[in-house]
């Protein structure tokens, strides 16, 4: 069994589907891990047009005055939060975390505010 050269199937296939988001957070960490000057400078660019646009989109949307402070302050936060731990140079990983939180609470601003 230990030279067979069949494919190792689960019976279920839920293992797979459980575990998907999890490696690929992994490669991908891994990968900004290998590359993290030149995929932070990228980063901080493109997160920054993102959070600019989605504050945008929050000042001229029409909604109650106080929901769009506390969203724009965390779109901010969220920003700011990433381009500190840049500059920080903080571990990669907790870049790499940053800058995920910061870009799909960003993208998830823009998309409620055009639906």
């Amino acid at each position: 069994m230990k030279n067979s050269t069949t494919i190792p199937m689960t019976h279920s296939g839920t293992k797979e589907k459980k575990y998907l988001i999890t490696s690929l957070h992994k490669r991908l960490s891994e990968e900004f891990k290998k590359g993290q000057m030149g995929y932070s400078a990228i980063a901080i660019i493109g997160q920054s047009c993102l959070g600019s646009a989605a504050a945008m989109v929050l000042l001229m949307g029409e909604m109650d005055i106080i929901l769009k402070m506390i969203l724009l302050f965390f779109v901010t936060i969220f920003c700011m939060a990433f381009n500190g731990a840049v500059l920080a140079q903080l571990k990669s990983l907790t870049t790499f975390n940053l800058l995920i939180v910061s870009v799909v609470f960003s993208a998830l601003v823009i998309l409620l505010h055009l639906v």
